[in-house]
């Protein structure tokens, strides 16, 4: 017998094909023939759901959608070297919407502003501004097209802090304070002690995101175009100074309320826990919300969410220290408190091969836009399985869609509260969007958090390391190229 979160699955994916499509569309079959291969990530997250939507699409028109998986780490590079040296057995990749930048300056990725101009059911106006042109524009023009809006938020046990009289975290230094206060509780009342904290720390998966995410509001206060990496101007590195030496510690200090093995936990490690009722804290992007009401949660209607936490501090860029909050240097701050909400990632999105074939990159395209329009996306994102976070304001203008999923109106509107309030910040920090961003994050960033963890090297000599590391990188790429892109990128166009 279906489930009941399975009937609603299987009901919603029949019935988009039918509401949206005429049965003369379902088999016109005008791409009878095609094929379209995606690579991206494995597993049910991001990549199932791209399945089941190419089984409509191939209903819908003919074409193929073939979706190949490879692990997380290996993405970036597979699809560059597939693209740069004329492969050609990938048409679509899906991916992190800052490695973009790489693959459109060597000129790899076909420009989709074109093919938008002719598509009258995308509905630009309805993505939200944020993932409309930070995500999807490179230097004004689209090349890529969201799946998934990302960011990152705390998680908080409702019963749990309220048992305890505790309030949600507004700084990370209150936040240390709550997992203490908690840690070793039983939440889920299997008689085991359970976590104050739940935070993924495992090199080469997404660890070095988190510790982004603590890093930002040290880092920027006057809005957006700070940025939290580089000097716009020069380019040189923003992470050798005590800013993020202090979100480097209270990363590691997290890990002293978390479970014992945390340095092996992926993201699926920790959203485990979460839902199975062990951790009274969380750092997560918006998967958190419809993962909770799934069949098996033990926290249904436990969760709340809100802005990631603040600081009462920020970095003195000419010095390296940080200095106290004021109006001048914190215009944004709340009752003295300097909030940057991080776009972790800022969401798997989609580009087309630039050497593909021209009728399958109409195919590729019609996909991508199939996927990202509301009648399909606004449910998807409401099922914690597919990986889809919110990216249009339909998806959080009403509470209807999430509540006919399972959550309750309160928690409907708590959830989504909390997403409005981090996507419509003005401090938001940007990830990383110039070419070798992976280079910078992914690889020199996790690294030296990961020897740091494991407490092989110091705070001090982790950002010394990757200060010289980012520094060998701009140079490879040229850093005047790379200061203008970087520039751009913040949304600095003089």
């Amino acid at each position: 017998m279906l489930s009941k979160n399975l009937k609603r699955m299987a009901t919603t994916a029949v019935g988009a094909v039918m509401a949206l499509t005429p049965a003369a569309i379902l088999a016109d079959g005008h791409y009878d023939g095609v094929v379209v291969n995606i690579m991206t990530r494995p597993g049910p997250v991001i990549a199932g759901r791209m399945v089941d939507r190419g089984k409509e699409f191939k209903a819908m028109t003919g074409a193929e959608i073939r979706v190949a998986e490879v692990p997380f780490a290996e993405l970036f590079q597979k699809i560059l070297t597939d693209w740069a040296t004329g492969t050609r057995s990938i048409d679509v990749g899906v991916f992190a919407s800052g490695w973009g930048v790489e693959y459109v300056s060597a000129g790899l990725v076909e420009n989709l502003d074109p093919y938008i101009a002719k598509d009258s059911k995308i509905d630009l106006d309805d993505i939200a501004p944020f993932f409309r042109d930070f995500n999807q524009k490179v230097q004004g023009s689209t090349y890529f097209i969201t799946l998934d809006g990302d960011f990152q938020m705390l998680y908080y046990r409702t019963d749990v802090l309220e048992e305890a009289g505790l309030q949600p975290p507004k700084t990370w230094e209150e936040y240390l304070d709550v997992a203490s206060k908690v840690h070793g509780m039983d939440m889920n009342g299997d008689g085991e002690a359970d976590y104050g904290s739940c935070i993924f720390k495992k090199r080469n998966a997404q660890s070095f995101f988190a510790v982004q995410s603590m890093a930002a509001s040290r880092v920027q206060a006057m809005g957006t175009n700070e940025g939290i990496y580089f000097h716009p101007d020069s380019m040189k590195p923003k992470i050798n100074n005590e800013a993020w030496i202090k979100a480097f510690e209270i990363y590691k200090a997290t890990g002293e309320y978390g479970p014992p093995d945390e340095l092996n936990h992926d993201i699926g490690d920790s959203r485990a826990l979460a839902i199975g009722g062990r951790c009274a804290l969380m750092i997560d992007w918006g998967d958190i919300g419809p993962l909770s009401i799934e069949e098996g949660s033990m926290i249904n209607d436990k969760v709340g969410a809100v802005i990631m936490p603040g600081s009462k501090e920020v970095l003195d860029a000419a010095t390296g220290k940080l200095v106290p909050c004021d109006s001048n240097r914190c215009p944004y701050a709340i009752d003295g408190i300097n909030f940057a909400p991080f776009a972790a990632f800022g969401g798997w999105t989609g580009a087309i091969s630039k050497a593909s074939d021209a009728k399958v990159k109409q195919a590729a395209y019609d996909f991508l836009s199939y996927m990202n329009q509301a009648e399909q996306s606004n449910v998807d994102v409401t099922m914690g399985w597919t990986g889809y976070n919110p990216y249009r304001n339909s998806q959080l203008d009403s509470t209807a869609a999430w509540e006919e999923a399972g959550f309750s109106k309160a928690a409907a509107e708590n959830y989504l509260g909390a997403i409005m309030e981090s996507l419509n910040h003005p401090n938001m920090a940007s990830d990383i969007r110039i070419p070798g961003a992976a280079q910078y994050t992914s690889v020199v960033l996790d690294r030296e958090v990961a020897r740091y963890l494991a407490d092989e090297i110091s705070v001090e000599q982790a950002v010394a390391n990757i200060e010289e590391a980012w520094e060998e990188i701009t140079e490879d790429f040229g850093r005047d190229e790379q200061a203008q892109i970087y520039a751009l990128s913040l949304g600095i166009t003089n």
